[in-house]
């Protein structure tokens, strides 16, 4: 009888059992490569970085329809999607310009000569197993210049998996193709 009340109370617990969260992040796209005939000289800092209310939160969010969006419990990102997205592009830039003086404004030393990216994300959708869409507003400028570039960068990716790393895996690969159109820009602007 002892065997069986053992059994019955493990089933129990396990059945009570929470799922575990996983946390992602953002990471550079390490296919990138230099774009710059020579490497940027001057430090480039990337922030701030603003994302719309709706992905401004730590769960994942995802599309299921036009009309419908769910947020997993289970799913979040490791750090605030904005530093994310500001740690991300830093270090797209940074293979892209060929330069080490790259950062993020949550990292960098405050320096006058430095140039500020400023990136405001007007959409961040992701539809897992099928694609990933970035809408993102940036500017380039040196604090207190007037010379200033500033672009709009809509990219889009295609997942490839049903999973979250797929879905985080394809953001990534967005973010890398809104740096390569910032980093574009700062060639063609003499930065």
């Amino acid at each position: 009888m002892r065997p069986a009340l053992v059994l019955f109370l493990f089933v129990l617990l396990a059945g009570c059992a929470s799922p575990s969260a996983s946390f992602y992040r953002l990471s550079a796209d390490p296919t990138l490569t230099a774009v710059a005939t020579r490497a940027t000289t001057r430090p480039v800092i990337v922030g701030p970085v603003t994302v719309p209310d709706l992905v401004d939160r730590p769960q994942i969010v995802t599309r299921n329809t036009n009309n419908e969006v769910s947020l997993n419990e289970y799913a979040r990102w490791g750090e605030p999607l904005k530093s994310s997205i500001a740690d991300a592009i830093a270090a797209d830039l940074s293979l892209l310009l060929g330069s080490d003086r790259v950062a993020p404004a949550s990292r960098a030393i405050a320096d006058p000569d430095a140039w500020r990216v400023r990136v405001d994300i007007q959409q961040f959708e992701s539809v897992p197993g099928d694609a990933v869409a970035i809408d993102a507003q940036w500017t380039v400028r040196r604090f207190g210049d007037d010379n200033v570039i500033s672009g709009r960068s809509k990219v889009r990716e295609a997942v490839g998996g049903a999973d979250y790393d797929a879905l985080v895996a394809a953001h990534s690969r967005a973010l890398a193709g809104v740096s390569r159109e910032i980093a574009a820009a700062m060639g063609r602007g003499g930065f």
